[in-house]
């Protein structure tokens, strides 16, 4: 997955102030207990932040 689709898919489903706020302050367990910011800065790659994101917040499959 390509930072630009995962930015659209984080945006599509928490809007784009939430998404950005949600990158930077939310901290996730799935990542290791940093926030999407800090995981995509260590070099994890996109589409595993996202399954985490979509873990964390029980996004439906759909999305997934």
């Amino acid at each position: 997955m390509r930072l630009t689709v995962f930015w659209r898919n984080m945006h599509e489903q928490f809007g784009e102030a939430y998404a950005e706020s949600l990158a930077k302050d939310y901290v996730i367990e799935g990542l290791g207990s940093r926030t999407v910011q800090q995981a995509l800065a260590d070099g994890v790659a996109a589409k595993d932040v996202w399954r985490a994101v979509c873990e964390a917040f029980g996004l439906p499959q759909s999305v997934r």
